[in-house]
């Protein structure tokens, strides 16, 4: 009984901390790393790399809806902002997408230690999940 009940406790997930989501992350785009570290009470990720910084290190934020902001540097750009930890997950953020300019709202929850679920929306139900796994 003993042996079962000490199986059944290391056999449970971990919970999730607020700070689990902090590191490096490798996105399912373009080999993209983002770096999310806490930014006070909410967290914020900024782009490290990806196949086209790999490529070009100077390359701007072309596509933003912004022109004035079209010549920023991709590379460091914050792109994960305004999250609230809430039940488990961070909720209420935003992402910016460098692909096409746009900024969705956004929410992430932990699949462990090492995956997190980012949702991306337009406006619900309007959203696309994305799966980014931890560098180690």
């Amino acid at each position: 009984m003993l042996a079962l009940l000490m199986a059944l406790a290391f056999a449970a997930p971990a919970p999730q901390s607020s700070d689990t989501v902090v590191g490096r992350w490798k996105t399912p785009v373009k080999n993209g790393i983002v770096e999310i570290a806490r930014c006070g009470t909410s967290i914020c990720g900024k782009v490290v790399t990806s196949d086209g910084l790999r490529a070009n290190p100077n390359l701007n934020d072309a596509n933003n809806s912004n022109t004035a902001l079209r010549s920023r540097k991709i590379a460091g750009l914050q792109i994960l902002s305004g999250f609230s930890w809430q039940s488990g997950g961070w909720y209420g953020g935003k992402i910016y997408n460098a692909e096409d300019g746009k900024t969705y709202s956004a929410e992430i929850t932990m699949s462990g230690n090492d995956k997190l679920n980012l949702r991306g929306c337009v406006f619900k139900p309007f959203c696309r999940t994305q799966i980014w796994t931890r560098v180690r």
